[in-house]
C-alpha cells in the first residue's frame, strides 16, 4: 500500500517569539524609572539636610512640618494633576485657596462652627471650579485665558472681603486640629487627610473609567471625541475636581495657620504645576502621575526647609527650584522623542 505522507504540522505557536516586546511593559519600565529617580533625588535632599543640619533636620518635629506644609500644597497639586493630563492648566488654584480660605473664616460663618468652615471652603471651591469648567468646556475659551481672569478675580474678591486683615479662627475645634494632641500616632491630621486625597486621585486617575478619559481627552481630543467620550463634560469635571481640591487645601491651611487671609496660596499655581511637571505629568497633556507628583512636592517642600535652617536666602531657592523645573522639562523632552 502506497502511504501518503501527512502534512507538516503547523508549530509557529510553539516557537518562542523574538520580536518587540508589548508596548505596556517599555511604558512601566519608563515609569519605574522615573520613580525611582525621583526617590534618589528625595533620598539625596534627605542626606543633604542630614549633614548641614542633622539635629534640626532630622528631628521629629522638623519632619512633621515638612509634611504638614507639602500637605496642602499637595491636595492642590493633585487636583492639577488630572487638569494637566486632560492638556488644561489652571493659574487659579492660588487665588481659590485665599478666596475659599477668606469666605469660610468670615464672622458669619464661623458662627456655624466647623461644619460650616468646612461646607463653605468646599463649596467656595467648587464653584470657582465650576466657573473654570463652564468658561472652558462650553464657553470655548483657552485654559490658560479663563484661569487666568479667575485668578485675579478671586484675589480681588478676597481682598475685599477681608479688607486686606487677617481673619482669625475663634472655633477651638478646628485650632485643636492643629494642635500635636491631635496627632494620629505621630502623624498630624493634615498629612492624613492629604494621604487619603492622594490615594482616592491615584486609584481615579489610574482604575476608573474617568481616569481613562482624562488620558485620552489629553492625548487626542477629537480622537476621544469620535471614540464617544464627552469632551466638554469631562472637561467640566476635571476643573470642578481642581475646585474641590482647592476648598480641602483652604479648609486644611485655615487648620494649619488658625486664620484666613486674601494672600493665602501665594503662587501655588506655580508650585503645583512645578511638581507635576517634574513628577512625570506632561504638560502638552495624555500622561499623569500622581505617585510622581506627590514626589515632586515632597521634593519642592524639602528644598524650602532645608534652605530656611541654613538660613539661604529665598532668591537662591527659587533659582534652584527653576533649576529643577527646566531640567525635568528636558528630560521629558528626551523620553518623548525615544517614545
Amino acid at each position: 500500500m502506497t502511504q501518503h505522507a501527512s502534512p507538516p504540522r503547523d508549530n509557529t505557536d510553539k516557537v518562542p517569539t523574538t520580536g518587540q516586546p508589548p508596548a505596556w511593559r517599555g511604558l512601566l519600565a519608563r515609569a519605574d524609572v522615573r520613580t525611582l529617580s525621583l526617590l534618589g533625588v528625595l533620598a539625596a535632599l534627605v542626606l543633604i539636610g542630614g549633614i548641614t543640619k542633622p539635629d534640626e533636620f532630622l528631628d521629629t518635629r522638623n519632619l512633621q512640618l515638612v509634611l504638614t506644609q507639602a500637605s496642602v500644597i499637595g491636595v492642590v497639586t493633585v487636583g492639577m494633576t488630572f487638569v494637566i493630563t486632560s492638556g488644561g492648566i489652571d493659574l487659579s488654584v492660588g487665588a481659590i485657596v485665599a478666596l475659599s480660605s477668606v469666605w469660610a473664616t468670615t464672622v458669619a460663618t464661623q458662627d456655624y462652627g466647623f461644619a460650616g468652615i468646612l461646607f463653605t471652603a468646599v463649596i467656595v471651591g467648587l464653584g470657582c471650579g465650576l466657573v473654570n469648567g463652564l468658561l472652558i468646556a462650553y464657553g470655548g475659551m483657552v485654559p490658560f485665558i479663563a484661569t487666568l481672569a479667575m485668578l485675579a478675580s478671586a484675589r480681588g474678591l478676597a481682598l475685599q472681603i477681608t479688607d486686606g486683615k487677617t481673619q482669625i479662627v475663634a472655633v477651638s475645634s478646628i485650632l485643636d486640629l492643629g494642635e500635636r494632641d491631635a496627632y494620629v500616632l505621630g502623624v498630624p491630621p493634615l498629612v492624613i487627610v492629604f494621604a487619603i486625597v492622594t490615594i482616592i486621585g491615584w486609584l481615579i486617575l489610574n482604575r476608573t473609567t474617568f481616569g481613562r478619559r482624562t488620558v485620552a481627552v489629553g492625548g487626542n481630543a477629537e480622537a476621544a471625541r469620535l471614540a464617544g467620550i464627552d469632551v466638554r463634560r469631562q472637561r467640566l469635571y476635571l476643573y470642578l475636581l481642581s475646585g474641590l481640591c482647592c476648598g480641602i487645601a483652604a479648609f486644611l491651611l485655615i487648620i494649619l495657620s488658625g486664620s484666613g487671609q486674601n494672600t493665602n496660596g501665594n503662587l501655588y499655581e506655580l508650585d503645583a504645576i512645578a511638581a507635576a511637571i517634574i513628577g512625570g505629568t506632561l504638560l502638552s497633556g495624555g500622561r499623569g502621575t500622581i505617585t510622581g507628583s506627590v514626589l515632586g512636592v515632597l521634593i519642592f517642600t524639602t528644598i524650602t526647609n532645608i534652605f530656611a535652617l541654613n538660613n539661604l536666602q529665598s532668591d537662591v531657592q527659587q533659582i534652584a527650584k527653576g533649576a529643577i523645573i527646566v531640567a525635568a522639562v528636558l528630560v521629558q523632552r528626551r523620553t518623548a522623542r525615544s517614545t
